[in-house]
């Protein structure tokens, strides 16, 4: 969450009367109310419903078109049944586990269908929860592997600082769990045309304070899956000789949303003995609006019991393990509708319809002859692209301003170390962006290349400041 600081009140009189509209105060607009509300205190008095709302939703209009959005990974469309029951349950709190039995149930009943979808060996003694989203849920199974690790390394912890192997694409809420929890990260770093973990790298930085290798199904950077099922395999060959048994978790925010229904061929879940813990975003592939995630562990042995909390639940025995407390069960009720409504069938027809969407769009821009593709949209249905060699009079920070002229938010950032020569834009395309939108993208990109072509140079100076990488 962002720290803002409130300036103080600067307006002048006469510029606080011109805030407000006349017709938004009392039915007479010429004997209503003439001054607007102040933005950094409470006012004095309370404000007509009508009058609050509509000085809110005029400010809000200056935001972006989430629709537009091609930055971010989250779901920005639902049906509106699925609204309909999100408004219905907003007030309960998922915490109370005992005053809402059937919300608790639904939480419980879409744990045994993530456990069934990524092939848990017993999926009725796989353990998981929901979470407000992967962020969290990666704090969890981060939390799980490092007490499992200081219990089997009692005799050297803490005078040994345990370590996480992961690659140096991961998504920020890794390092903050090395940050917050006192672990040492171990990021591999891109090499070349490798943008991602590979398994010998990865195995190579392990060690006998080695709490876990994270590998990430989808990567933010350019939609890349790692390969999980290599990566153990590397670390089933150092068990061999050295002795040590890391395991796995696989942080699949996106792709565990995505890789069951479309690559189903690509063994990457429980199905590998090493992995012990998975995450996932249900408001990314997952289908829900903003605010839920998914932690699962292979069993109840990969959790170690004195994290879990108890709870008494309708006269019986409630597990929790949460970082967060009070949240509403909106958006957990809303993922057993997807579940429900979709099934199978109908996760795979979205999913393949958005990646056959994201290749389509990368073909077309490609063809302008202007880019080149890093990756195509055939794993998650996200792609990363940048200008090509010969192109020097503009560059992506220009294209990504230009593009938000006509309300595209497309990213443009640097890739992190190692290959911080590599400027790149990502398109992430979602269920709610149609083939049709995609059209409408690459037209407005023709209608700006000729214009960016007569630039003297690239005009993006600050490229920190240029647009910011949402994942």
């Amino acid at each position: 969450m962002a720290l803002h600081k409130g300036p103080d009140e600067q307006e002048t009189s006469h510029f606080r009367r011109l805030a407000f509209n006349p017709f938004y105060g009392d039915a007479n607009p010429v004997g209503g109310m003439t001054e607007a509300p102040p933005r950094h205190r409470l006012p004095n008095g309370p404000l007509p419903p009508m009058s609050a709302y509509q000085l809110v939703h005029d400010e809000l209009m200056l935001d972006g078109n989430s629709r537009l959005n091609l930055a971010t990974f989250v779901t920005t469309w639902m049906e509106p049944q699925a609204g309909v029951l999100m408004g219905e349950c907003r007030d309960k709190n998922m915490i109370d586990k005992d005053e809402y039995p059937r919300t608790a149930e639904l939480e419980r009943r879409c744990v045994a269908m993530l456990a069934d979808l990524w092939h848990a060996p017993a999926p009725s003694a796989a353990v998981g929860c929901s979470t407000t989203g992967s962020s969290e849920a990666c704090m969890l199974a981060g939390m799980a592997l490092k007490r499992r690790w200081t219990k089997r390394n009692a005799d050297r912890y803490p005078a040994d600082r345990p370590n996480l192997v992961m690659g140096v694409n991961v998504q920020v809420c890794w390092e903050k769990f090395c940050n917050f929890w006192e672990v040492e990260a171990r990021l591999v770093p891109m090499d070349g045309d490798r943008f991602h973990m590979d398994a010998a790298s990865a195995a190579a930085l392990c060690d006998e304070n080695t709490i876990g290798v994270v590998a990430v199904l989808g990567s933010t950077f350019d939609g890349s899956y790692e390969p999980v099922a290599d990566i153990c395999a590397a670390l089933d060959e150092l068990q061999e000789r050295t002795g040590l048994d890391i395991p796995v978790h696989v942080d699949g925010a996106s792709g565990a949303m995505v890789a069951p229904f479309l690559d189903e061929q690509v063994v990457w879940d429980f199905r590998l003995p090493r992995v012990s813990s998975i995450n996932t975003s249900g408001h990314k592939y997952g289908l829900v609006y903003p605010g839920v995630g998914w932690a699962l562990w292979r069993s109840p042995a990969e959790l170690p019991e004195e994290l879990v909390f108890r709870v008494n639940y309708l006269g019986g025995d409630m597990p929790t393990f949460a970082l967060n407390f009070s949240r509403p069960g909106a958006q957990v009720v809303a993922q057993y509708y997807t579940f429900l409504r979709l099934g199978r069938e109908g996760y795979r027809t979205v999913q393949q319809t958005s990646r056959d969407v994201a290749r389509g769009l990368a073909e077309r821009i490609e063809a302008l002859g202007d880019f080149r593709l890093l990756t195509r949209g055939d794993e998650l249905p996200v792609f990363a692209f940048t200008t090509s060699p010969e192109v020097t009079r503009y560059d992506v920070f220009d294209v990504s301003r230009r593009l938000r002229e006509h309300g595209w938010l497309v990213p443009a950032y640097t890739f992190p170390a190692n290959r911080e020569d590599l400027s790149v834009l990502r398109i992430v395309c979602r269920n709610g962006f149609s083939a049709d939108l995609a059209g409408l993208l690459v037209e407005d990109l023709k209608r700006l290349l000729p214009e960016l072509r007569r630039q003297p140079h690239p005009l993006t100076h600050d490229k920190d400041a240029a647009t910011s990488f949402h994942h």
